[in-house]
């Protein structure tokens, strides 16, 4: 179908049709083929095309259950139903959306090669959680921007990685899971690096003797710091794309032949692109339900916001990848697993988080690096045990284990935090008197 509107694909080498990457691997583990034997009998060739468009795009997934949920989404908020309904009904809405994207950066990727596709996929490989955060931003929520970008991080180190390492160490039990160290080097030594941008401000604000200091130094290092970490991004990406690009292509279809893979784009450029705008614009408009009703829905859940940022949005929003990582565990195929845990969460780290401090910066508002101590320290705690966990190349269901169990011990952290997100109130001490306050700055 996609001949039709884009020519002949034969000229292209089967390196530009090709140079997939984990991430793209993984969403491809969720899809599936499209009978269409209905469609090719339509005797016009436009309503043809339109009808394999919407066939390959809208039910070439396994995910397809969910798209109901975005017009709900959408009714829900014209019809003023509860906001807990059009927040849940947003959240389910956006878990679909994050894979289509993925499937249609892939198939742009077939026409424009695998650097401008790589390109693609690396600022739309994580839509949803930079969507999320600009409008956070645009509402004056900070807190939110940062909860919800910190728990992407950590629910990709601990809770996919893990799930996957504990789930491929059972189901190879008799077999050395074995992986390529190169990849997993080069994503922690990045994610070391975020991390000392993200503590800095914080030890910063506690090693300064004087209580009454602005916070306009803490606002300078981090704008700094979030520099540094676009232009390392920026590095590692020529390091990815160009020199090293080796290290960190998908195996070849060979080595996954269980998995759906094609040789030609299943939709035509100028389809995909369309697609892909229509997409991302449906994501802004779910995300704009999501940060406008996260409050009502912890009021009336009876749930701390800061648990539904850091918890539920990471894990529905990235269900599809996760769920793709996951598979290919099963398939003692760590190297992508490794590459989608651990390539989301550097995306994370050194593009979407310093972006958004950028763009904060521009519109006049006050986002600093700063994640509170708890955060902080949560993010040091996950970063050290993946890091510790991958260094000798080999996996093994305890490994696994004892990063699943981390995240539980996190999330039900802060599951029973209650304090706001705006962290400038007193609270007491409870192991205290009830006269002892500190305030968190």
């Amino acid at each position: 179908m996609a001949s039709l509107e884009s020519g002949n694909l034969k000229g292209l080498s089967k390196e530009n049709r090709h140079g997939r990457t984990a991430h793209n691997m993984s969403s491809s583990s969720l899809r599936k083929k499209s009978d269409l034997t209905l469609v090719s009998k339509v005797r016009y060739s436009l309503p043809r095309q339109v009808l394999a468009n919407l066939q390959e795009v809208l039910l070439n997934t396994k995910l397809s259950i969910l798209f109901p949920a975005i017009p709900l989404a959408i009714i829900a908020n014209y019809c003023k139903f509860g906001s807990p309904w059009l927040f849940a009904l947003s959240l389910l809405g956006l878990t679909p959306l994050a894979e289509r994207v993925s499937f249609l950066t892939e198939q742009i990727a077939y026409y424009t090669g695998p650097t401008v596709g790589g390109l693609l996929n690396a600022t739309c490989g994580n839509a949803t959680e930079l969507i999320i955060g600009l409008f956070a931003l645009a509402q004056g929520k900070i807190e939110v921007v940062k909860c919800s970008l910190l728990g992407s991080i950590i629910s990709n180190l601990l809770l996919v990685l893990g799930t996957s390492l504990f789930c491929g160490g059972l189901s190879n039990i008799k077999k050395e899971q074995k992986f390529d160290r190169k990849q997993a080097d080069v994503n922690s030594s990045l994610l070391l690096l975020g991390l000392l941008c993200h503590m800095l401000p914080l030890m910063f604000r506690y090693a300064t003797t004087s209580g009454a200091i602005t916070g306009d130094p803490t606002l300078q290092l981090s704008r700094v710091s979030s520099i540094v970490m676009l232009l390392a991004y920026i590095a590692y990406l020529f390091f990815q794309l160009k020199t090293h690009r080796q290290l960190f292509e998908a195996q070849e279809e060979d080595e996954y032949d269980d998995a759906v893979s094609e040789d030609a784009p299943v939709i035509g450029f100028s389809s995909a692109m369309v697609w892909l705008v229509a997409m991302t614009s449906i994501i802004a408009v779910l995300s704009e339900y999501v940060v406008g009703t996260i409050e009502s829905a912890s009021d009336s859940w009876g749930i701390s916001v800061s648990f539904i940022s850091i918890i539920l949005l990471p894990i529905v929003g990235n269900a599809s990848e996760h769920a793709g990582a996951i598979i290919f565990a099963f398939k003692n195929k760590l190297d992508i697993t490794l590459g989608v845990a651990l390539g989301s969460a550097t995306q994370i780290s050194m593009f979407v988080v310093p972006l958004c401090v950028i763009v904060a910066w521009i519109m006049g508002i006050h986002m600093d690096l700063d994640f509170k101590l708890l955060e902080t320290g949560s993010l040091f705690i996950s970063v050290l045990l993946t890091t510790f966990a991958l260094q000798d190349g080999t996996s093994h269901y305890m490994k696994g284990l004892v990063l699943l169990l981390c995240y539980i011990v996190i999330g039900a952290c802060f599951f029973v935090l209650r304090t706001p997100l705006h962290h400038t109130n007193v609270i007491n001490v409870g192991v205290r008197s009830s006269s002892e306050v500190i305030t968190v700055a």
